[in-house]
């Protein structure tokens, strides 16, 4: 499963959902030469290697796919992550960026199903991008100018799922995953009676 999108269409939010809904699913772990944000942990959220580390890997044919997203800011899956999860009889979850996911799809074909989260529109976009207040002024506005042109990429895309009202998109999300890989979500706790 590989869910792609520009920055702030909610592609983080729902692939989280979808983990902690199937026990099968596992998420796998992109490699970064960017500095981590917020909270992010290396090894969970990210492998956060240096420029120099990245170089070395691609050389070494590491990577089942990289990108650099922004000027020095690398993005890719390493192989041994792919391997990793596999060995674990798991559905590899991918989240990863627009030009990420078309080249997962070029890679791993009908073995792979994308999902395009779309945001409603631009502005709703740049207001989550404010919202969740992990970018300078800069880097949103980089973001919004690289959305534009992520956005043309939808069509290369197995489905778009326009994230408007986020429990809709869960389910939207949750029925894709379930006819794609056959998983069935994990039963939910019976509400508890007062």
């Amino acid at each position: 499963m590989v869910f792609s999108a520009p920055s702030g269409a909610g592609k983080t939010t729902i692939v989280t959902h979808l983990l902690e809904t199937f026990k099968k699913l596992e998420f796998s772990v992109s490699a970064t030469s960017r500095a981590p944000r917020g909270q992010e942990v290396d090894g969970k959220d990210y492998y956060f290697l240096s420029v120099k580390e990245f170089k070395k890997r691609v050389k070494n044919k590491e990577f089942v796919e990289y990108e650099e997203v922004y000027p020095g800011s690398f993005y890719g899956t390493l192989k041994s992550e792919v391997e990793r999860i596999w060995a674990k009889g798991n559905v590899i979850m991918f989240d990863v960026d627009v030009k990420g996911g078309v080249n997962i799809k070029k890679i791993f074909g009908e073995k792979s199903f994308t999902v395009f989260i779309q945001p409603p529109s631009l502005e709703v976009m740049e207001q989550r991008l404010r919202t969740r207040g992990t970018d300078s002024e800069e880097a949103i506005k980089t973001r919004i100018a690289k959305a534009s042109e992520e956005m043309t990429y939808a069509a290369k895309f197995d489905c778009v799922l326009v994230n408007d009202v986020l429990e809709e998109s869960f389910a939207k999300a949750e029925r894709l995953v379930t006819l794609f890989t056959g998983l069935k979500p994990k039963k939910k706790a019976p509400a508890k009676k007062k």
